[in-house]
């Protein structure tokens, strides 16, 4: 499903109230709430409503926060995702210490990559297997990228994490990142775009002949859960002028 939103503050207000509600089904079905978070400025106004006026409203007890992709930079830097969430949701929050599962970008990128991995192995519901993230919160870059998936990188990696080096806007960086393996397993992912700069990606994107290579986005495709992309006016303005997209579509 899209949901095209005129107004950005309620396209965020939409957002928080999905994290709460995926976050009470999830408690009440499995006694913990799973939750992956993104970099860059996609979180940032949830931040502010999670720690506000939604903050009474979660059990951040049984609430943990995993990562959707790091940049390796050191974890007390503003580049850092962990870092901006720190700043942004967690010390504003009764969060314990331990339901934050950062990537250590002190450490090599394969080696973090590898640690990771076992990181979301230890919350599978069964030995061996990877885990079924509640809700899942990505962005989308105006070259169709997610996470750190980048265009033209390998469409169906199989493990669930990645080391990466990348190259974006001019920007060198070693980072991690989740896969597919790992995303596509989740309950619930919610794709935040906004910005006429994102519109042409964002309707590659939802395209019903979309290439994945091109348009890493496109590789988001849930199993068995759902899929749902929120977006302003202005992401929005070429999916407007053209229907034929693969998701029906709802204006606010």
């Amino acid at each position: 499903m899209i949901e095209i939103f005129s107004d950005t503050n309620e396209l965020y207000r939409f957002a928080a109230e999905e994290f709460v509600a995926m976050s009470r089904r999830a408690i009440r079905d499995r006694g913990q709430f799973l939750a992956v978070l993104p970099g860059g400025t996609t979180p940032l106004p949830l931040f502010d409503l999670l720690s506000g006026e939604y903050k009474r409203r979660m059990d951040w007890t049984r609430t943990h926060f995993f990562w959707t992709d790091e940049r390796c930079v050191p974890s007390n830097t503003p580049d850092n995702n962990y870092f901006q969430a720190r700043m942004g949701l967690f010390d504003k929050i009764d969060l314990p210490e331990g339901n934050i599962h950062r990537i250590l970008t002190d450490k090599d990128p394969q080696t973090a990559a590898g640690e990771y991995a076992k990181t979301l192995e230890s919350f599978a519901e069964s030995p061996g297997k990877h885990p079924a993230f509640d809700f899942v919160l990505l962005g989308m870059g105006e070259d169709g990228h997610t996470a750190s998936l980048f265009p033209n990188s390998p469409v169906d990696p199989q493990t669930p994490t990645l080391a990466v080096d990348a190259n974006y806007r001019g920007r060198p960086s070693n980072r991690i990142t989740l896969t597919p393996v790992i995303f596509n397993q989740s309950r619930y992912i919610l794709f935040i775009v906004t910005g006429s700069k994102k519109a042409p990606a964002l309707l590659r994107a939802l395209e019903k002949n979309g290439d994945p290579v091109a348009i890493p986005a496109r590789r988001i495709q849930p199993l068995t859960g759902e899929l749902h992309w929120i977006v302003d006016r202005e992401a929005a303005v070429n999916i407007l002028k053209n229907k034929e997209t693969v998701l029906p579509w709802k204006l606010h």
